[in-house]
C-alpha cells in the first residue's frame, strides 16, 4: 500500500483494513456531511454536539461490520447531564441519533469547563444491541459507565463479549466558515479507528482466571489476563500515536491515515461502504405503533385538535385526524 494523495471527498464512509504481520483487522470512519446534518437538525449545544459526534462514529465503527440487514443500536442511559443518548446504524449504510439531556445540569457542567464526554454522561449503562430483524434473537451487550470515555467503553464492550484486545480511537471538531455576505455554516468532522487483534495461536488468545473458589474476591471475580503478543503491543503502540487533529483532518484521507500508521507493515484496505444520514420512521410506521395506545394516550397527544406525533431522531411532525384514531386499540 502506497501513500495516497488525500481527496475531500472521500467522507462520509467506513474503510475495512487487515494488517497480516500483525495479526489485526478494523476500519477507520470519517464523517461529514450525514452527522452534520443531524447535529444541525436537533440543535444541540456544542459539549452536547461533540459528544454525539463521537458516539455517532462509534455506532457507524461497529454497525459496519453486520453482514445481516439488521441494526446495531447504542443506547446511553445515565445520571449525567446527558442522560440519554441513542444511536441507530441500520445496515448497510444508514445512522441516525438524539438526545436527551438535563439543561440546568449541562449548564453547570459548561460554566466549569467540564465538557469532556464522560464528564457530561458520569455514572450509567452503555448497551450494545444487535437486532437481526422479527423472527430472530437479539443480542444485547452492557457497559458500566463509570466516569469512562466512549473508547474505554468500547474497549471494555470487545474485551467482554468476544474476548479480544481490540482499541478504538473516536474525536470529533467544529468546523466554521463564512462566506462573503453570508451567515456562518458550521460543518463537523468526525473521525474514528477501531483495531482488534486476530491471534493465530490458542496461547495469546484472552483467558479468565479459575474460579476463586468459595470465598471469591468480588474485586477480581470475571477479571480478564491477557496474555499479549509482541505484535498486539506493537499495534498499541502506533495507535497511541494517532491524534485527535489527524483523525479529524478533511485533508488526511483513510488510506494515508493507515499508511502513516502501518506502512512498515503492510496493510490492505478493502471495499469501502458509505454512511448516509437517513431516518426509517414513516407515517405508516407511527400509525401502527398509535394502534396499541389507549384512547386516554391519544388525548394525551392533542394539539390545536390533531394528534401530533413528531420523530425524536429526524424531528419530522406526523399529524393525525383523532377521529381516525379514536377507539382503533380496542381499550
Amino acid at each position: 500500500m502506497t501513500e495516497q494523495m488525500p481527496s475531500l471527498a472521500e467522507m462520509d464512509r467506513v474503510l475495512p483494513f487487515q494488517v497480516d504481520r500483525l495479526d489485526v483487522r478494523g476500519r477507520v470512519v470519517h464523517l461529514k456531511d450525514s452527522v452534520s446534518s443531524i447535529i444541525q437538525r436537533h440543535d444541540y449545544p456544542d459539549a452536547v454536539n461533540r459528544l454525539l459526534a463521537e458516539a455517532i462514529a462509534l455506532t457507524t465503527l461497529l454497525g459496519s461490520s453486520l453482514k445481516f440487514e439488521g441494526k446495531l443500536i447504542l443506547q446511553v442511559q445515565s445520571q449525567g447531564a446527558v442522560n440519554m443518548l441513542v444511536v441507530d446504524f441500520q445496515a448497510p449504510d444508514a445512522i441516525r441519533a438524539y438526545v436527551r439531556f438535563d439543561e440546568e445540569a449541562l449548564a453547570a457542567l459548561i460554566a466549569k469547563g467540564e465538557t469532556k464526554p464522560e464528564q457530561l454522561l458520569g455514572e450509567g449503562h452503555l448497551v450494545m444491541t444487535i437486532d437481526q430483524g422479527q423472527y430472530m434473537n437479539r443480542y444485547q451487550g452492557v457497559v458500566v459507565l463509570d466516569g469512562k470515555s466512549l473508547e474505554e467503553a468500547a474497549d471494555s464492550y470487545f474485551l467482554q463479549s468476544e474476548q479480544l484486545p481490540t482499541r478504538v480511537r473516536l474525536a470529533a471538531t467544529e468546523m466554521v466558515s463564512r462566506q462573503e455576505g453570508e451567515n456562518p455554516r458550521s460543518e463537523w468532522l468526525v473521525g474514528g479507528l477501531l483495531v482488534q487483534y486476530l491471534p493465530h495461536s490458542s496461547q495469546d488468545i484472552p483467558h479468565r482466571d479459575l474460579h476463586p473458589g468459595d470465598h471469591p474476591d468480588p474485586d477480581m471475580q470475571g477479571i480478564l489476563h491477557v496474555t499479549e503478543a509482541d505484535a498486539w503491543r506493537e499495534c498499541e503502540a502506533l495507535v497511541s500515536t494517532l491524534t485527535d487533529q489527524e483523525l479529524t483532518d478533511p485533508a488526511v484521507s483513510a488510506e494515508t491515515l493507515l499508511y502513516r500508521l502501518f506502512h512498515e507493515n503492510g496493510p490492505r484496505v478493502f471495499d469501502a461502504t458509505p454512511v448516509v444520514d437517513q431516518c426509517t420512521c414513516s407515517r405508516e410506521r407511527i400509525s401502527a405503533m398509535m394502534s396499541n395506545f389507549s384512547d386516554e394516550e391519544l388525548e394525551d397527544l392533542l394539539v390545536d385538535g390533531k394528534i401530533e406525533v413528531t420523530c425524536e431522531f429526524c424531528s419530522t411532525r406526523y399529524e393525525f385526524d383523532p377521529q381516525e384514531k379514536k377507539g382503533a386499540s380496542g381499550a
